[in-house]
């Protein structure tokens, strides 16, 4: 397998796009509107008296996500595991016995180790 490189933004542009992240979550606050076109393209069902918390609520969290937008990571290296370890994989070993036919036993119908399931989708 062959390594890739990653290609970085000029720090320049990063700064930027920050910026313009912070200011439209620092300033954006949900309509009740917007929470019902919302909610219809997730198809969920609110009530009236359900609409004005669910704007609150997305609304701060949107906040929270231009907060943590705002913090300052230029000189933070991307990881995938906080700690410099690696995974310990086992052996890849047959552990158990091949029980296939003693499962299929009980299957309604079944062809060359495969179960046969009725048509559905046309």
């Amino acid at each position: 397998m062959k390594a890739r490189t990653v290609r970085r933004r000029p720090t320049t542009v990063k700064i930027v796009h920050s910026h313009i992240i912070n200011h439209f979550f620092q300033t954006m606050s949900l309509t009740a509107e917007q929470i019902r076109q919302v909610a219809q393209l997730a198809r969920l069902q609110l009530k009236p008296e359900q609409v004005e918390p669910y704007a609150r609520q997305l609304s701060d969290i949107l906040d929270l996500v231009g907060q943590l937008s705002a913090a300052a990571t230029g000189g933070v290296r991307e990881m995938a595991h906080p700690m410099d370890m690696t995974q310990r994989l086992r052996a890849d070993e047959v552990t158990e016995q091949d029980r296939r036919d003693s499962f299929q036993a009980h299957a309604p119908a079944v062809q060359d180790g495969l179960y046969l399931v009725p048509k559905v989708i046309e």
